[in-house]
């Protein structure tokens, strides 16, 4: 038996004994492992500390090393955010329903985990603690699969997940990594539809679309985030510098990180010139149309893969627009439905905006580097859906259910 096979029986098996525990259990065991992290940081930090050196031997580029990179604070922050989650509320057998037939026949839906949660994703070793415990939370067996450049982090923190577990009633079985990277154990994760309940990939565009277009088990698509900024020609210049350098630089290789810039032609006459040099200095690389090319010679003409790429890293695309209308639309046309955001003094405007524009996050006035569970309040996130069936958005403890139908009766029969 492969190892993909063998360690989706045992996470089924597994998903079973995990009906009916308490929340107290639960959050017992989620307390365990935020201890476990932390008393195991030195360890913890040494495996990362390979795939670091790897990383750099292969020539990966500084964003997806920053994203695989662990230190003594993001482990700190990985065991509070658990601590968060164990604050929360517990949604499993919460009552979403109650129909009374007038034969007497009670009916209740109510919230009930999914079952076995695959994950597939790349570089970040942190959603591998994500995952685990967000499904861990809400009654779910989760069997994970993340990339080669972070193999020996995600084995040092499931080690971990492990030794805290075995401490606890959550059997240790409900967290499964596969330890195998290569290609074949990914394709056969897209089939092992006996075993999982869905299939969540997390990582970059070629990544959600080979998951989306392979596999056979039902996939909860998270996107890529070709997030913009649309600056109207109300919008207060000290606003715009200060949201738009957020947006880019704070972290610019996360997903809701912005990758492009549209400009109201106005705006852009009276104050263009200023942003894009502010943009320079703080180091980002600017690819404009031919507007934005005249105005900045420093900046590089756009192509068409400019409006639709996710650069990750401090690079940006600009382009100029008309009414708010032209935004939107170019938005709609090159945007993954990830966040979106507006700059404005007009609220009908913003409106306008926040309406027509197909994202799960849409912001007025506001950095789009607000997309994200933990600032949402809902402790870890399992990824941000962009699509819109079942989940949308930041998806928290929720969107890690499903629901199940208990109907009570005295003998009643259909006549």
């Amino acid at each position: 038996m492969s190892e993909v096979m063998a360690k989706g029986k045992a996470a089924k098996a597994a998903s079973y004994h995990l009906i009916g525990l308490t929340t107290e259990k639960k959050n017992e065991a989620l307390e365990k492992i935020a201890e476990q992290l932390v008393n195991d940081k030195e360890s913890l930090l040494i495996e990362n500390q390979k795939d670091l050196e790897e990383g750099r031997k292969k020539g990966l580029n500084e964003s997806i090393l920053d994203r695989i990179m662990l230190n003594g604070a993001r482990i700190d922050s990985m065991a509070a955010a658990i601590r968060l989650l164990i604050e929360l509320k517990d949604p499993i057998g919460e009552t979403l329903e109650t129909i009374k037939k007038e034969n007497g026949l009670l009916i209740k839906k109510l919230r009930v985990p999914i079952g076995v949660i695959g994950m597939i994703y790349e570089a970040r070793p942190n959603v591998t603690i994500d995952a685990a415990t967000l499904s861990l939370k809400t009654g779910n067996a989760v069997l994970l699969r993340g990339s080669s450049s972070a193999r020996h982090s995600n084995m040092a923190l499931v080690s971990s997940i492990h030794r805290a577990l075995a401490k606890t009633e959550v059997p240790v079985g409900a967290v499964q990594l596969i330890e195998d990277t290569s290609r074949e154990t990914a394709k056969e994760l897209f089939h092992l539809h006996e075993y999982l309940d869905v299939l969540i990939p997390r990582g970059g565009k070629n990544l959600i679309e080979t998951v989306i277009k392979e596999s056979t088990v039902p996939v909860l698509e998270t996107g890529a985030g070709n997030c913009h900024i649309f600056i109207d020609e109300t919008a207060d210049i000290a606003m715009v510098e200060r949201v738009v350098l957020n947006g880019k630089t704070q972290r610019p290789s996360v997903c809701n990180a912005i990758e492009s810039l549209l400009i109201h032609e106005k705006w852009f006459e009276e104050n263009g010139g200023r942003l894009l040099t502010l943009l320079d200095e703080a180091g980002i690389e600017i690819f404009g149309d031919d507007e934005v090319c005249l105005a900045f010679p420093k900046a590089q003409a756009a192509t068409e893969e400019d409006w639709s790429n996710e650069y990750l890293a401090l690079k940006i695309s600009v382009k100029i627009v008309g009414e708010a209308p032209e935004a939107i639309e170019h938005i709609n046309r090159y945007g993954t439905k990830h966040s979106e955001a507006i700059l404005t003094k007009d609220e009908h405007t913003a409106s306008l905006f926040l309406n027509k524009v197909d994202a799960a996050a849409v912001y007025h006035n506001a950095s789009t580097r607000f997309t994200d569970g933990f600032e949402f309040g809902y402790g870890a996130e399992i990824g941000i859906s962009t699509q819109k069936l079942h989940a949308r958005g930041p998806m928290g403890l929720t969107a890690m259910t499903s629901s199940k139908y208990f109907i009570y009766g005295q003998g009643q029969i259909r006549e």
